[in-house]
C-alpha cells in the first residue's frame, strides 16, 4: 500500500510538471499575439452591453456576433488604424525635419542667444554636443517609427486575428464563462467575484483612462492653438495617446512644447503654456483618476499608478491592462486566502459561545 501511495504522489507530480510544461509552451507560442488577444478580450467586455442590445432583437448568435464585429470594426479598428497611421507620418516628417543640418544650426544659434542655459546644459550633460545630440535623436527615434510602420503587415495580422477572436468571444461567450468556471481553482462564488472584478477592472482602465485621456488632449488642444504652436491638432493627439500613462504622460507633451516656445525667444507663451499644463491639463488627471478608475478598481491611486507603469515596462501597450488587472488578481486572490484563513477562528468562536 505505502509503495502504491508513492507511485501515486509520483504520477501526480509527474501529471503537473507535464501540465505546467505544456502551459508555458503555450503561452510561448501565443506571445507573439498577446495584443490581438488582448485587444479582443478589452473589446468585448467593454462593448457587451451593445452587444446584449444586439442578441436579444436577432435572437440569432451567429448574427449577432456579426453585426457586433462589424460595428466595431467601422467605428473603432478602422479609424484608430488610419489615425495611427498618419499620427506616425507626421511624426516621422517632424523627426525627418529635426535630422536636417540646417534645422539643427539653427537649434544650436537659438541656443547661443542664452549663453547661461548652455552652460548649465553642457555641466549637466558632460559638455556634450548639442548638434551631434540631436542628429543621434532624430535617427533613433525615426529608425523606430520606421521600424513600426515597416511591420504594417503583422500590425493587419495582429487586427484579423483579434477581429476572429472578437467574433468567438461574442457567440461563445456563456462557454467561455463555464469553461473559466471549471479551470479556476477556487470556489464558485470566489471564481464569480474574481470575473467580475476582471470586468470592472478592464472597464474602468480603459473606458475611464480613455475618457480622462481624450479631456486632457482637448484641454492641451485648447492651449495650443490660443498660443499659436504650429499643429495643434497634432499635438493634442499625441497628448491623448500619451495621456494613457497615468499622472505624468501628458507632461511629455505640453513640457517640451514650453521649452520650445521659450528657446525660441516666446517666454511669455512658454509661461502661459507651463502654467495652463501643469494647473489644467495634468491636474486634471489627479482630479478625475480617483472617481473615474480608482473607485472602481478599489485600490490605491498609487498601486494603479505602479501597475500600469510596471505592465507597460513588462508588456508594452498592453501592459496598460495587463498590469491593473494582474494586480487586481492578485489582490483578489489574497483576499480569499485572508478569509479561508480567517474562517475557522470564526467558527471556533461561535461554538465556543
Amino acid at each position: 500500500m505505502h509503495e502504491r501511495g508513492g507511485e501515486q504522489i509520483w504520477r501526480q507530480v509527474a501529471f503537473f510538471v507535464m501540465t505546467l510544461c505544456v502551459l508555458a509552451v503555450c503561452g510561448v507560442m501565443l506571445y507573439p499575439f498577446l495584443s490581438a488577444i488582448v485587444g479582443g478580450v478589452v473589446l468585448a467586455v467593454v462593448t457587451q452591453r451593445p452587444y446584449n442590445w444586439i442578441a436579444r432583437r436577432t435572437k440569432n448568435p451567429n448574427l449577432s456576433a456579426a453585426l457586433m464585429v462589424l460595428f466595431v470594426v467601422i467605428s473603432v479598428i478602422v479609424p484608430g488604424f488610419f489615425l495611427a497611421q498618419a499620427l506616425g507620418r507626421q511624426l516621422m516628417r517632424l523627426f525627418a525635419l529635426v535630422s536636417q543640418q540646417s534645422t539643427q544650426w539653427k537649434i544650436v544659434d537659438m541656443l547661443g542667444n542664452y549663453p547661461g542655459l548652455v552652460a548649465q546644459i553642457q555641466n549637466i550633460t558632460n559638455e556634450m554636443n548639442m548638434s551631434d545630440t540631436a542628429r543621434s535623436v532624430a535617427v533613433f527615434l525615426g529608425g523606430r517609427l520606421t521600424k513600426v510602420l515597416s511591420l504594417s503587415i503583422t500590425t493587419i495580422t495582429q487586427l484579423v486575428i483579434m477581429v476572429i477572436l472578437l467574433f468567438f468571444l461574442y457567440r461563445d461567450r456563456d462557454q467561455a464563462v463555464q469553461l473559466a468556471h471549471s479551470i479556476i481553482p477556487l470556489r464558485d462564488g470566489e471564481t464569480s467575484e474574481l470575473l467580475i472584478r476582471c470586468k470592472d477592472t478592464i472597464y474602468a482602465t480603459v473606458l475611464g483612462r480613455l475618457a480622462i485621456a481624450g479631456i486632457q488632449g482637448t484641454l492641451s488642444g485648447f492651449g495650443f492653438w490660443f498660443l499659436g504652436v504650429p499643429g495643434a491638432a497634432l499635438w493634442a493627439v499625441l497628448t491623448v495617446v500619451m495621456a494613457l500613462i497615468p499622472a505624468f504622460g501628458a507632461v511629455l507633451v505640453w513640457a517640451p512644447i514650453a521649452v520650445y516656445l521659450g528657446l525660441t525667444g516666446h517666454w511669455g507663451r512658454a509661461a502661459l503654456l507651463a502654467i495652463w499644463g501643469g494647473g489644467v491639463v495634468s491636474l486634471i488627471d489627479n482630479i478625475l483618476y480617483p472617481i473615474l478608475v480608482g473607485s472602481h478598481i478599489k485600490n490605491h491611486t498609487a498601486i494603479i499608478l505602479l501597475s500600469i507603469l510596471s505592465g507597460v515596462a513588462l508588456f508594452g501597450v498592453t501592459g496598460i491592462i495587463l498590469g491593473p488587472l494582474a494586480f487586481t488578481i492578485a489582490g483578489r486572490l489574497l483576499e480569499f486566502w485572508k478569509r479561508r484563513v480567517e474562517t475557522p477562528q470564526i467558527v471556533v468562536e461561535e461554538s465556543s459561545l
